[in-house]
């Protein structure tokens, strides 16, 4: 199947195939080598959390500075995101996939070889910016190269890779860094990136490059939306570390943001053909699914961020352990995936992505009733409903966004629905972070009223400590300060457990409110199909 139809501007997009067209087998492997690829770069976004520590051991770095390796990742993808749709003009969709994959994998390469914390920061960002652009490219080659008839299967696919891949992340990473050591998390890549090439290679034509749309590009806009979102990235993934705005550092970042962002917004909108189309905005069906994907967002990252956290700092659970407790919110999802598919040309849309929202939600509220003996088995049955619940969502919100968007603007339409769900991941993150610190605050000044010295129960639980500590052969002095300690060390320990339940709760509240608004969009049953808005 040629990528362009004659008389077309080079590199630009053909229609999709008629509905019902026979897709042969080179398409279908094209298909599924940018899903391997979108798979890939959300994979690393999370990959590096279970192994952080001994990442920042071997850097000599501190817990503050590694959230740097994160920071730079998601600053540089978000900002590459945008711009895929230019790149895709100016080097056709072969050969920017090719180029782009091949430059991921040298910089993830480096990214395991980094020296110190400095040279792994600028590898980590290099790798964001050659691996973000996979992300939005999967998705538009679905909606391209598939007939209306076979969406439904590609962006259950797809949907599968922005759900399966945050989950699957801590545990490949728990893993590999516990067997291989954590630079094999970075080397990992060779083997999706090495089949991604070899599937773009057979399964797409060559086409005509097309370097003067470089030359016109509004590259104000895009230095505005790189000064816009990388700040506001920044901004949001360090803001809770340094205090928010009592940091001189984030204001700054904030106020660079809000310049960079009303910039190109205004310079977008003032420009007949600006390098990403924001008018797609004004289009009701896919506002409302650009808004609910930024809450998704929220939920999938912020999740996959309060989660392996809770086990690690209450559980005590190794990173391998994380990692087994974290993969049955993605196992299942192999098996809902296809269902969901298969429902989404047959039913209302909204009625099924308002089923995935309260599954979704629900599981998050079930997390909001932890202890601090929960484990495995208690946060078994509330992975298995978030995996029910995610497919639904994502594969839905994928149909809203690109309901009826004609060819020309399916890759910026793909930019800015991705681009949203990562930035409403970075939000999630970053509320949350600072919802744990704030509640975490407020349990233990609430705790320390009532466990007070002056307090029976507590003069009662202190002498028995005391008592078992001098059978232990302390001296008096000294097992009086260790029974301190102890009832100290359960106090934070239960403060942490009820903020981390308030941050379920925050989670879980957000996205049940969502399933109000997913009814504010038009009825959509599949992609582009005949039973589409209405």
């Amino acid at each position: 199947m040629t990528s362009l139809t004659k008389g077309a501007a080079p590199g630009s997009y053909a229609g999709a195939p008629p509905n019902g067209a026979r897709i042969d087998a080179r398409t279908w492997i094209a298909v599924a080598a940018g899903m391997l690829g979108a798979f890939m770069a959300v994979l690393d976004i999370q990959i590096t959390n279970s192994s952080l520590r001994d990442i920042l051991g071997s850097l000599s770095a501190t817990q503050e500075e590694g959230s740097w390796i994160s920071t730079a990742y998601l600053c540089a993808e978000i900002v590459v995101i945008p711009m895929t749709a230019l790149f895709t003009r100016a080097f056709g969709v072969r050969r920017y996939m090719i180029g782009t994959t091949a430059l991921f994998l040298v910089f993830s390469t480096l990214c395991g070889a980094a020296w110190n914390l400095e040279s792994m920061i600028v590898f980590r960002m290099l790798q964001g910016f050659t691996g973000g652009a996979l992300i939005p490219m999967a998705m538009t080659l679905v909606m391209t190269r598939l007939p209306a008839s076979k969406r439904a299967v590609g962006m259950a696919i797809f949907g599968l890779t922005a759900t399966l891949a945050p989950a699957m992340g801590p545990t490949l990473g728990g893993y590999l860094s516990e067997l291989y050591g954590w630079p094999s998390i970075f080397y990992l890549n060779w083997v999706p990136g090495v089949l991604l090439i070899a599937g773009m290679l057979w399964g797409l034509d060559k086409e005509a490059s097309s370097l003067k749309v470089l030359v016109k590009a509004d590259w104000l806009g895009i230095a505005l939306m790189a000064l816009g979102l990388g700040c506001l990235t920044i901004f949001l993934e360090e803001g809770n570390s340094k205090d928010w705005f009592e940091s001189s550092f984030i204001v700054s970042f904030a106020s660079l943001s809000l310049v960079g962002i009303l910039g190109w917004v205004a310079l977008s909108f003032s420009r007949p053909d600006p390098f990403v189309n924001l008018r797609l905005y004004g289009q009701r069906n896919f506002l409302v699914a650009t808004v609910l994907s930024a809450v998704t967002g929220m939920g999938l990252y912020g999740s996959s961020f309060l989660l392996p956290l809770y086990l690690g700092q209450i559980a005590g659970y190794t990173p391998m352990q994380i990692g087994e407790v974290i993969a049955w919110a993605g196992l299942p999802q192999l098996l809902v995936m296809p269902f969901a598919a298969a429902l989404s040309s047959k039913v209302d849309n909204r009625i099924l992505c308002s089923f995935g929202l309260l599954m979704f939600g629900g599981s998050c509220l079930m997390n909001a009733f932890m202890d601090a003996s929960t484990g495995y088995d208690q946060l078994m049955l509330t992975q298995i409903v978030r995996a029910i619940g995610q497919p639904f969502v994502m594969l839905t919100l994928s149909n809203f966004a690109m309901q009826g968007l004609p060819p020309r603007d399916m890759p910026s339409a793909s930019s800015l629905f991705n681009m949203t769900r990562n930035l409403g991941g970075s939000i999630g993150i970053a509320l949350l972070a600072t919802a744990l610190t704030k509640r975490e605050h407020f349990h233990s000044a609430r705790l320390g009223e009532a466990v007070s010295n002056y307090a029976l129960p507590t003069q009662q639980r202190l002498e028995q400590l005391t008592q078992g500590f001098m059978a232990g052969g302390m001296d008096p002095a000294t097992a009086a300060n260790q029974a301190l300690a102890v009832v100290d060390r359960i106090l934070r320990r239960e403060s942490y457990v009820m903020a981390y339940n308030d941050a379920f709760w925050i989670i879980g509240l957000l996205l049940i409110a969502c399933i109000g608004a997913i009814w504010l969009a038009d009825k959509v049953k599949s992609p582009g199909g005949a039973s589409g808005a209405h």
